[in-house]
This record gives structure tokens, C-alpha cells and sequence, in this order.
């Protein structure tokens, strides 16, 4: 054993030599990768060194030089594995460990059998390394590529190579195998396989879009045989593509005839003209050829790039060609056109259109070309169209000019001014029509939008002043009514007469609670809701009111999503529309309610609606029924507008359904075919559960300024009932007599007057006030202290809160009851603005007034 060390010693310097050669700058023939210096540098003393340990463990194996060595390995990039013929690990540096995600910890004699399991069980991975372990043992050399896992479950491509060598250096050791050792080389090419992954994507896609472009698209050798050739033209020569390779192009050509070149000499004379093909079938066909070519140095010509845009003709280029070849002319004068451009044969067909049409349409090439022209139009104006195109044909009007809508993908229309001209031959004979589109979308759309706007803000300013005006009526009637009986209890004969009263004054109610829904200015309780729970839950109702004709299905999206509503009127909304369809459907048949989720990636322009982008929650009420003729449909929302008999509906129904829809921030429109049906789609924004958060912090933040005010639940109408129910007073039910002094202003005497009446029945001072005005002369004219002020608030002259503002200049501490014959809602702003007002919503019955006046003096203290 004594002479294995001097020849590690002599390898180790031989090798060393050479790493020093090499950073001399020994001759490039002569240079190796780093990673393969060192480790050709490790496998003699690694062997040499593992060999002597087997045989003398006692000794140092290899000394100073092995380590040297095994650190310079081990700092190499390259992955580096030494072990035995059968698998048997002597030596890994870190980076073959970190390469396959081994611990740093672990021995190298098993690393093989570890590397194995860490690749991928799902592809050829563990069958690509088997194989090389068994060249490792029959002493071939052998490589391939693997896929491991990271942790993250990416796959990392690793290549491997796999070189046996004996006592003798690399490529040795195919004798004995007990003397026969394997390195293992590992690097890492995932980047490189991304990459080559990319570019063939991207050459795939290339080549996809050229062998779909809608023209022929070809290529010809220096002999002139066809070396390409795209589908488009395969199939306009009816030739099966693969085999039209190595065919002379002239066997498909009838005719040439070739076109000046560009003025400025990018093209020569003769790459572009016209040329005449034949089918395969006989038929001919005219294109225009346009072409460029590439040539050797000395003009030999390579190949040609070739494009034929069948059925299209080149301008004349002696007249006004201005500089321009025709490729140019084509792409400024109709590709490249700002305004839309379509060309029409005969038959109403499209022949060629250009890119700002297909905007205008939304819709691909391939989808307009060669199909009827009055597809792209919306139903009802197909009839106008074809009368003023027909009179341009017949010749009756050079030129015509009309208004369409087109109709585009999801259910969007575009709106265009369509100027319509024909095309004539030399002979002056129509070959076609010239049809020009300027977009008019956004500025109809403005315009439908404020007119819908101007005419909805007019009617419902006069809807919540009739509300308001017979609010304070109701008032009046109910008031006096509670005052009767008071003195008629249920013995007396005209209780029930005055009972009659009362409960017709409450219906009447009902009527002034939609007209505000219309102007938008009743009070909403949103909360999260799942409209297809809510259906669900109204559906028994809604089969009861629609009768056994009428047969009721509900058809649900799952996961649509939920929304931000007030139950009560969410359920108002779809009995309204559902008893319409009821009615629209006299001899039955089915009314279909759907949910569905939509998503807008651009604003929608439907029923005078422009509904902007974002994520809604759609419901449908579909009827078959007799449909809506269109002078009727853009009225049909207006309130006491009605197509039914006299003393069969109010006329606010589907007002009340605009005005709670709107009010809720969604959106209504309205589809309708006479003898076919109606369709109602309510639109409203997706909501989620930070939605009702956010909405429930307020109400939380609220409840903890009242109480830290020591207010309660003062604030708003004190009852938990609507307008016109008889109130919940618990606290002061038994109690509702006081003595303090109440300042009451109210403009209508007969509201005035049974309040005054009410509040002195029950023991209070009352002064009373017609105006805002007289109210501060009785202020200042009054001795007594003033508790509690009672005031409306819309009133000729000085408002209510005007009249507030500068009572509380005297009185800083004195209580307010604001009334109206609007809802709360109307007067938000000003009410959150002021913790200590409270609001009494009219009509309103004497035990709420009297309710509310103990509620406020009593919570709220001295």
C-alpha cells in the first residue's frame, strides 16, 4: 500500500499544473469547463483516496491535496456526484445537494436512492434515472433530463450526465467493476426549459395567425413552386394545403396583369397587380396581389412573401394618386379610416369592411364578411333601413342619411349616423353600396340619459309634493277621526262609522308611501340579502296571487351573489311585476323569475338606462303575455300612467318599482315583444359581507352616540312602525299625559289644530304658531319657559330648521320635534348634521304624536 500515495500526490500535481495551465492561458483547444477541471481533479483523488480508505481506514485518505480539491469542487456551480458502479455515494458537493433538495446534513452513500424518490412519479422522470443507473453499471456513458419538485409543487428541470472511470482517469474502468467508479454531473435548465416553452408558444401562435388570416397567403421559391401556403388560400383553390407544396404557382393562375410599384421604389414595378385564379373546381376568381420579395447578392431570388385579397381591385394609379402605391392608398383610404366603413354587394351582403366597423359592431372579421348586413342591426330598425338603402339602389336618391342602432355582443347597442352611397362601374351601373358610420353612442346615450333624467326629476318632484300636500290631509283626517273616538268608544253607533274612516284614511296612505318610492323619498332599511332565499320565501304568496292559470318557475344561478336591499321592499318590487304579468296573460302560461350574476366590462345602454361598469346581480321576470307596444313602453314608469281600465289600478305600480329600485343604487330595464312577452331585469351591485359590516359599524357607531348622550332611540320616528300605524309605546303606554310647554308651528290650520287639541287633551301648555315668523313673536312674547319645540318643516316664508336654528340662539337647550309630510330620508343631511332634533313623519296618528312628545321630554330629561 505504501506506493498508492505518491501516485495521488502525482495526479494531484499533474492536475494542478493543469488548472495553472489554464489560468495561464494555455492554447483554447485546450480549455474545459471549470466544473470539469476540478472535477476531473476530484475523481482520481476521491477514488484513489476512498480505495486507500477501504484498505487502511487508519490513515489519512488523500491528505492536504484531496481537501483542497474537494473544497474547490464543492464551491463549483455544477452539481457534482462521485460514486461506485453499483450506486454507492462517495462524495457530493453542495450544489449537487441543493439541486435535488437534499439536507447538507445527510451522508453521501445513499444519495442516489434519495435523489431518485424526490422526482416527479407523474411523467418519465423515474424511468429516465433507472436508466441511467443501469449504464452506470454496465460502465456506458449516458445522460438525460429529470423533473423534481419544489416545495412549492413547481417542477425544476434538472439535466444529468453520467460518466464511468476507473484507477485510470475518465472513460477507464470498463474492466473489473469492483475498480469501476461513476461521476454524476447535474445542472440546472429550468429557466432554459421555460424558455424554449415560450418561444414555441409564441411560434405556435405566429403560425396560427398566419394560417388563419382571412386572405391567401403564400410564398414561392427562385423556380416559382409553392414552399407555403395558408388555409384561407387551400381552401379558396380547394386544394388540400400540405398538398399544394412543390407545385408551380402559375398552374392556378388564368390571368396577370401586374401594377406600378411605389413611387418611392420600396416595391418594383411588377410585385404587386391583379391576377385571375382557377379552383380546383373550374371556378375563377379575381385578387389583388401584393408581394415582396428576398434575393442573394447577386439577385437571385429566395423566396416571396405573397398576399391575395380576393375580389378587390386596384385604383387607377394615373389618377390622383398623390405619391401613393396602391398598398398605401388601401391601408390610408379605408384600414386606416377614422369612421366606419362597410362595402355591400347587390344582396345586402358584406364584402369587405374596415377596422373602425368592427369596433363599431364588436365583432371579428370573420363574423361580418360575407354575411346579410341587416344582421348587425337591432330588429325594429331593419324595416327603416332597407326602405333608404332600397331607394339609393332603385336610384331614386344619389346618397342617403338615416339613424341606426347595432346591435353588438352582450347585449350592448352601439348608435350610429349611416350614410349610404352607391358603387357604380365604368358603365355607370350599380355594383354596390358604400355604407359610412359615424358612432353617435356616447352622445345618445347623454342624451337618453338626461332627457330620462330632466323627465323622472320633473314628475317626481310633483309625486312627493302631492305626497307631501296629502300627507298633511291624511293628518288632519286621521288626527280628527282619533279625537271622535275618543269620545265614541265601541258601544256608541258612529264607532264604526268613524273606524270606516280611519282605516280608508290608512290605505290612502299606502298610495302616498309609492308616490315617494317613485320620487325617491321614503325611508329604506337596507340589509345583506339573498334574493334567491327571498324569492324562495315569496314564492307561495306569489302562486296564490297569480292563480292556477299562471304557473310560476324560478330558475336560480348558484353563487349569483347578494345584495344590499330592504326586504319589505324588495318583496313590494316583485309582486308588483309579477301581478303586471299576471294581468299581461289573460289566458295563462308560464311567468319565469331567474337570478343570474352579469358582469359589465363596459357601460350598457338599455330603457333609457345607462348602466356603468361593475358587477351586478341580475333578476328576471319573464311573462308570456300580450307585450308592450313601444309608444306605451317609454311611459310606463310615470306615475298614474296605466293601459288599464278605469278603477283597475292606480297607475303606480311600476313607478313604485322605479323608484325603490333606483332608490337601492340598481337599475331597471324593460325588453318587450307584442304577441311574445315582456322581460323586467332588475340590476342590482353585487354586495358581501364587508358590505353589511360597514353598514352595521354605522349602525353601531349611532346606537353609541345616542346612548352616550342619553338619548336612546330618539332619533327618527320613535315607533318602529311606518307612516300611519298605530305605535309601539311600551315605556309610557300607561302615561302619556305631561305639563310642560310645547311650541307648536305648523302652516296647515287643520294639522295645527288637532295637534294643539291633542297635546291639551293630554295636559300640556301648547302655544301655538302658523309660520316660522309668528313663531319667534310668540317666542318673545311668551313668559313661560319653552320645553319642547314641535315644528314642521317645509312652510312659506321661514323654513323649519331656519326657525330652530335661531330659537336655539335663545334656547340652546330646548328640545325639537321636526315634522314633515316627506320622508326622513329627504331631510338626511340636516338631521345627521344634529343629534338632538327628532323627526315625526306625518300622517301620523294621536297616539304617536303624543307617543313621541313623552318619548323625547322623558329620555332626554329637564
Amino acid at each position: 500500500m505504501k506506493h498508492r500515495m505518491p501516485q495521488v500526490l502525482n495526479a494531484g500535481a499533474a492536475l494542478l499544473g493543469v488548472a495553472a495551465g489554464l489560468m495561464f492561458g494555455l492554447d483554447a483547444g485546450w480549455a474545459l469547463p471549470t466544473g470539469g477541471v476540478l472535477a476531473a481533479a476530484a475523481l482520481g483523488l476521491l477514488a484513489a483516496s476512498w480505495r486507500m480508505g477501504r484498505k487502511a481506514p487508519d490513515r489519512p485518505a488523500g491528505g492536504a491535496m484531496a481537501d483542497l480539491i474537494q473544497m474547490a469542487a464543492g464551491a463549483s456551480g455544477e452539481g457534482l456526484l462521485i460514486a461506485t458502479w453499483d450506486g454507492v455515494g462517495m462524495y457530493a458537493n453542495g450544489a449537487f445537494r441543493e439541486l435535488f433538495f437534499l439536507e447538507g446534513d445527510q451522508g453521501p452513500s445513499g444519495l442516489l436512492d434519495k435523489v431518485e424518490r424526490a422526482l416527479d412519479s407523474q411523467g418519465r422522470s423515474q424511468d429516465v434515472f433507472r436508466k441511467l443507473r443501469a449504464a452506470a453499471a454496465d460502465g456506458t456513458t449516458a445522460g438525460g433530463e429529470v423533473i423534481c419538485r419544489r416545495q412549492d409543487g413547481k417542477p425544476a428541470w434538472r439535466r444529468l450526465r453520467m460518466e464511468p472511470f476507473g484507477e485510470d482517469g475518465i472513460g477507464a474502468g470498463a474492466g473489473d467493476s469492483a475498480a469501476r467508479y461513476v461521476q454524476w454531473r447535474a445542472q440546472d435548465i429550468t429557466e432554459e426549459k421555460r424558455q424554449t416553452a415560450t418561444r414555441q408558444s409564441a411560434e405556435a401562435r405566429r403560425a396560427d395567425l398566419l394560417d388563419g388570416l382571412p386572405v391567401g397567403v403564400f410564398s414561392v421559391d427562385g423556380r416559382g413552386r409553392i414552399v407555403y401556403a395558408n388555409s384561407c388560400l387551400a381552401e379558396w383553390l380547394g386544394v388540400d394545403r400540405v398538398a399544394m407544396g412543390g407545385k408551380p404557382f402559375a398552374e392556378f393562375v388564368v390571368s396577370a396583369s401586374p401594377v406600378n410599384g411605389d413611387a418611392d421604389g420600396e416595391d418594383a414595378p411588377g410585385d404587386h397587380g391583379l391576377v385571375t385564379l382557377r379552383a380546383a373546381d373550374g371556378t375563377e376568381f379575381t385578387a389583388s396581389l401584393l408581394q415582396s420579395h428576398r434575393e442573394t447578392t447577386d439577385g437571385t431570388l429566395v423566396y416571396t412573401r405573397s398576399i391575395l385579397l380576393r375580389d378587390m381591385a386596384w385604383a387607377d394609379d394615373s389618377v390622383g394618386s398623390g405619391g401613393l402605391g396602391p398598398a398605401k392608398r388601401l391601408r390610408f383610404l379605408f384600414d386606416d379610416a377614422p369612421v366606419a366603413i362597410a362595402l355591400l354587394d347587390g344582396l345586402g351582403k358584406v364584402m369587405d369592411c374596415n377596422r373602425a366597423f368592427l369596433t363599431l359592431a364588436g365583432a371579428h372579421r370573420d363574423m361580418v364578411a360575407g354575411r346579410p348586413f341587416a344582421e348587425r342591426l337591432l330588429p325594429e330598425d331593419r324595416d327603416v333601413v332597407a326602405s333608404a338603402l332600397s331607394d339609393v339602389i332603385m336610384g331614386r336618391v344619389r346618397a342617403t342619411q338615416t339613424e341606426i342602432r347595432l346591435a353588438a355582443p352582450g347585449g350592448r347597442q352601439a348608435a350610429a349616423t349611416l350614410f349610404a352611397s352607391r358603387m357604380e362601374d365604368e358603365q355607370g351601373n350599380i355594383t354596390g353600396l358604400v355604407l359610412h358610420f359615424i358612432d353617435t353612442t356616447e352622445q345618445k346615450n347623454l342624451e337618453i340619459q338626461f332627457a330620462q333624467s330632466q323627465k323622472m326629476q320633473a314628475v317626481g318632484q310633483l309625486a312627493g309634493g302631492v305626497a307631501h300636500d296629502f300627507n298633511n290631509l291624511l293628518t288632519a283626517m286621521i288626527g280628527f277621526t282619533d279625537l271622535l273616538l275618543e269620545r265614541h268608544g265601541p258601544g256608541d253607533p258612529s264607532f264604526n262609522d268613524l273606524q270606516q274612516i280611519k282605516q280608508n284614511a290608512h290605505r290612502a296612505t299606502n298610495l302616498v308611501r309609492q308616490l315617494l318610492a317613485f320620487s325617491r323619498k321614503q325611508n329604506l332599511e337596507p340589509d345583506l340579502l339573498d334574493p334567491e332565499d327571498a324569492l324562495n320565501d315569496l314564492s307561495n304568496l306569489l302562486r296564490r296571487l297569480l292563480g292556477e292559470t299562471v304557473k310560476l318557475k324560478l330558475e336560480h344561478e348558484r353563487g349569483a351573489g347578494r345584495i344590499l336591499a330592504d326586504r319589505g321592499q324588495f318583496d313590494q318590487v316583485i309582486i308588483n311585476l309579477a301581478v303586471n304579468a299576471r294581468d299581461a296573460m289573460a289566458e295563462g302560461g308560464p311567468l319565469v323569475i331567474r337570478t343570474f350574476r352579469r358582469d359589465l366590462e363596459r357601460p350598457l345602454q338599455q330603457s333609457g338606462e345607462v348602466i356603468p361598469v361593475g358587477s351586478y346581480l341580475v333578476i328576471e321576470v319573464e311573462d308570456k303575455g300580450t307585450g308592450i307596444p313601444k309608444d306605451v313602453l317609454d311611459r310606463i314608469f310615470e306615475p298614474f300612467f296605466s293601459t288599464k281600465e278605469v278603477g283597475q289600478g292606480t297607475g303606480l305600480g311600476l313607478s313604485t318599482v322605479y323608484g325603490i329600485i333606483h332608490q337601492s343604487g340598481g337599475y331597471v330595464t324593460v325588453e318587450s315583444h307584442i304577441g311574445r312577452g315582456t322581460t323586467f331585469r332588475l340590476l342590482f351591485p353585487r354586495a358581501d359581507e364587508d358590505a353589511r359590516a360597514r353598514r352595521a359599524a354605522a349602525a353601531v357607531t349611532d346606537d353609541v352616540i345616542s346612548i352616550a348622550t342619553g338619548k336612546g332611540k330618539a332619533k327618527g320616528d320613535g315607533t318602529g312602525t311606518g307612516p300611519g300605524k298605530e305605535p309601539e309605546l311600551p315605556l309610557f303606554e300607561a302615561d302619556l299625559t305631561g305639563s310642560e310647554t310645547i311650541l307648536l308651528v305648523e302652516d296647515e290650520d287643520a294639522v295645527r289644530m288637532f295637534g294643539a287639541r291633542a297635546l291639551r287633551n293630554k295636559g300640556y301648555k301648547v302655544v301655538e304658531a302658523q309660520n316660522g315668523e309668528a313663531a319667534l313673536d310668540v317666542v318673545n312674547g311668551t313668559a313661560p319657559k319653552i320645553d319642547l319645540i314641535v315644528s314642521d318643516v317645509v312652510m312659506p316664508g321661514m323654513d323649519g330648521y331656519t326657525l330652530v336654528r335661531q330659537l336655539r340662539e335663545q334656547m340652546p337647550e330646548v328640545k325639537v320635534i321636526l315634522m314633515s309630510g316627506y320622508a326622513e330620508d329627504a331631510f338626511q343631511d340636516q338631521i345627521d348634521k344634529d343629534e338632538t332634533l327628532h323627526f315625526l313623519p306625518k300622517p301620523f296618528t294621536l297616539k304617536t304624536l303624543v307617543g313621541k312628545v313623552k318619548e323625547i321630554l322623558v329620555s332626554e330629561g329637564p
